[in-house]
């Protein structure tokens, strides 16, 4: 006989699997995000602990090794998180803080200045936690922006004749962007501390752990076309920003970019207008980079001019069907259409980007801010 710690064993490890079922529908998922999340973590410690015990003293010794491996990687998997946040947010030269300014229509711009060197690839997103505001929740958002600043001047060799730039030392610090819409919970939080701050500007310590994703590269298409809805922007800014680098040195084969950005007003230009203003003045950007924005709520249609060819401005929401059988007619080799936004628009731009399957090499790149 068994006895009764090996079926008690059993039943708790059974629990915790039943209970990760049942809270993980997304309409409780969502609705009770933060809780969903540390219980899904003790939740799935248990189960996986449960089962490895299950298996030791239930004798299943062909299968206990299976059920270690499993335990290994969900350890290894954590214990990583935790020395990837502690190595690129605490060093020597200090610890990582953030500055969190509040912007026009309930955002943040939000800007973490890492004491170590970190390379970004475009697309990437991370965790992040502010230390002053609910320091146990650790919430995802897309980079916006990467910049590096150089403490120690450092003589290196370029390398091939074709080097790009001019390499960025190790030594240097990066300081990474993102943009926040307030909503409900931390993010209302840091919003309302933001906006009774002087200047509507705060410091506070932060901690980052990341990045993760930025798989898809643009740089081997002719033809990008990167569409975003409101705070979507942030994904496709990384990309804009990347490709505008690279083309002057001739190191990609993009040769038309067309970014659509669609908001409600245009107090909303301000969440990017630092970020936006570099990009404009990089140079070669006239030939490459074309911007199109929809202004779906203006005050009047009067107030939504196109300051130059290049950059357009419309009032009212864009008809995506023709401005995409628009950029496929003037096709420049294989294109990649990308969105990130609410699910509406992206389920139009899924639909167009199918009708036009066969016309060319076209691909469909969905960034989706859920899951």
């Amino acid at each position: 006989d068994r006895g009764g710690d090996w079926s008690s064993d059993v039943c708790s490890s059974d629990l915790a699997m039943v209970l990760i079922l049942l809270s993980s529908p997304s309409p409780i998922r969502h609705a009770f995000y933060e809780t969903f999340l540390n219980v899904h973590i003790i939740l799935a410690f248990a189960a996986i602990l449960g089962v490895c015990v299950h298996c030791k003293l239930g004798h299943l010794y062909e299968v206990l090794p299976y059920a270690i491996g499993v335990f290994a990687i969900w350890f290894f998997d954590r214990l990583s998180r935790v020395v990837r946040m502690v190595y690129y947010n605490y060093s020597p030269r200090g610890s990582t803080y953030a500055t969190i300014e509040a912007l026009p229509g309930d955002a943040c711009r939000v800007t973490l200045h890492l004491p170590t060197h970190l390379a970004v690839a475009p697309g990437s997103h991370a965790y992040l936690r502010f230390l002053a505001i609910k320091p146990w929740e650790s919430h995802p958002f897309s980079i916006a922006w990467t910049s590096h600043t150089c403490i120690d001047t450092v003589d290196v060799l370029p390398t091939s004749e074709k080097a790009p730039r001019s390499p960025i030392a190790k030594s240097s610090r990066t300081s990474v962007s993102f943009l926040i819409s307030a909503h409900t919970g931390m993010t209302r939080s840091l919003y309302t501390r933001a906006l009774a701050a002087p200047s509507h500007r705060l410091r506070t310590p932060a901690a980052f752990e990341g990045p993760y994703a930025g798989h898809h590269s643009l740089a081997s298409y002719g033809h990008c076309v990167l569409i975003a809805g409101s705070s979507g922007i942030t994904h496709q800014i990384s990309h804009v920003h990347q490709l505008l680098s690279e083309f002057p040195h001739g190191t990609i084969a993009t040769r038309r970019i067309t970014l659509i950005w669609i908001v409600r007003d245009l107090e909303h230009l301000e969440w990017v207008r630092p970020w936006m203003d570099e990009m404009l003045r990089m140079p070669m950007r006239r030939e490459l980079l074309v911007i199109k924005l929809f202004v779906t709520r203006p005050r009047s249609a009067a107030e939504v001019t196109s300051p130059s060819q290049t950059v357009q401005m419309f009032p009212g929401r864009p008809n995506i069907r023709v401005l995409l059988l628009n950029e496929v007619v003037e096709q420049v080799g294989a294109m990649c259409v990308t969105v990130c936004g609410p699910g509406g628009l992206a389920d139009n731009v899924r639909e167009v980007v199918r009708e036009v399957q066969g016309c060319g090499v076209i691909d469909f790149v969905e960034e989706a801010f859920t899951w």
